[in-house]
């Protein structure tokens, strides 16, 4: 009996070992999740700072171009201000200099009148981007994934959507899983029903062997206009407010020396195009 005392201490020591174990894999497995998550998170952060720094840049420079038309608005109201004085001493002022000095003024009240709506419509028109933007983030959800990328350039909203996603190698035919994302751009450009867009299809350098496409330029176009026919056929987008464009192999993004710079340059893109007549309907008079 005594002979089995340590033996059965040896079981009890290896049981509560192995619970042990477990224990440590679940947290070491929950740590690992966790650690995952804060990168995620991290990544997403640096993208909104990105975004942030980009649009104070935007800001200052419109800033600038602000200051720079009121000081010569102040230039010219002070030359005014001299020649009314000066005029003061006059008996006489002739038609032609009263009339000259009514343009001055009134040309300094349209100046005004300009900087104000320009402020305004610049400021819509970044909002009403940024929203845009918000939204189709929103509808495609995962914003890790490297297949997509979205960005604003001077007032225009790309979408660019790698080919490895799209497409399959040499195809122009569009996976299934690509027809989903495409689903979720389509309900967002729905919502705007006054934005106009344009799909280009972009190849790396690599000559096309030929075959039933001619060349990078006829894959691309045929690219381009299988985005545009989904996005018509199985998602209802109006097609006047659509145009399908090749860019073939001359549009890159980065250098194509590398296997990885061809996979970036090989992309659909949608331009979502600013709304110009809109935009400059709002500087008429009395808009």
């Amino acid at each position: 009996m005594r002979k089995l005392l340590p033996f059965a201490a040896l079981v009890i020591i290896t049981a509560s070992s192995c619970i042990s174990q477990k224990k440590f894999k679940a947290a070491l497995a929950r740590y690992e999740a966790l650690n995952t998550t804060y990168t995620q998170l991290q990544s997403t952060l640096k993208k909104c700072e990105d975004d942030k720094t980009e649009l104070n840049r935007k800001q200052t420079g419109l800033e600038a171009e602000i200051s720079g038309l009121n000081k010569q608005i102040g230039f010219l109201k002070e030359n005014n201000t001299q020649a009314l004085r000066q005029l003061q001493d006059l008996s006489v002022i002739s038609s032609q200099q009263a009339e000259n000095i009514k343009k001055s003024l009134e040309n300094i009240g349209a100046k005004d009148n300009y900087i104000q709506t320009l402020q305004e419509s610049m400021a819509r028109k970044d909002s009403l981007n940024m929203v845009l933007v918000m939204n189709l983030k929103g509808a495609i959800g995962n914003m890790e994934d490297e297949d997509i990328n979205i960005k604003v350039d001077k007032g225009v909203v790309y979408i660019d959507i790698s080919d490895k996603l799209l497409f399959k190698s040499g195809s122009y035919d569009i996976t299934d899983k690509a027809k989903d994302v495409l689903g979720k751009v389509a309900t967002v450009l729905k919502n705007q029903p006054n934005i106009e867009f344009m799909v280009e299809g972009h190849t790396d350098s690599a000559p096309f062997a030929k075959g039933i496409l001619a060349d990078n330029w006829d894959l691309s176009v045929k690219r381009a206009t299988s985005v545009v026919r989904v996005l018509q056929k199985q998602y209802g987008l109006d097609p006047t407010r659509m145009a399908a464009a090749g860019r073939g192999e001359f549009k890159p993004v980065t250098d194509n020396s590398s296997p990885e710079g061809k996979a970036t340059n090989r992309r659909t893109r949608i331009v979502i195009l600013p709304q110009l007549d809109q935009f400059f309907k709002l500087l008429e008079p009395g808009k």
